[in-house]
């Protein structure tokens, strides 16, 4: 019993440290935002993905818009309808 505790005890230390240490390099890849993005009057986003100098924004009535890491609108693409 007296090994079994101590074995539990050295797990929850190892996963808190594993924590602790992992943590502050997970957060540097945190994408940073633009201070505000322009959408076309009238659209609602469902849906944001980021990549290295761009945001893509679905929108509900099926565009996906493009912005530059600065906010404004770089295209526009048309999604088809999908197939039943």
């Amino acid at each position: 019993m007296i090994v079994l505790t101590l074995v539990m005890i050295g797990g929850v230390i190892t996963v808190v440290a594993l924590l602790v240490t992992r943590m502050p390099q997970v957060l540097q890849g945190v994408p940073k935002l633009p201070e505000g993005i322009e959408m076309p009057e009238g659209t609602q986003a469902e849906a944001v993905t980021f990549g290295k100098g761009w945001i893509a924004v679905v929108t509900q009535d099926g565009r996906i818009l493009v912005f530059n890491a600065e906010g404004r609108l770089r295209q526009e693409l048309r999604l088809d309808a999908a197939d039943p």
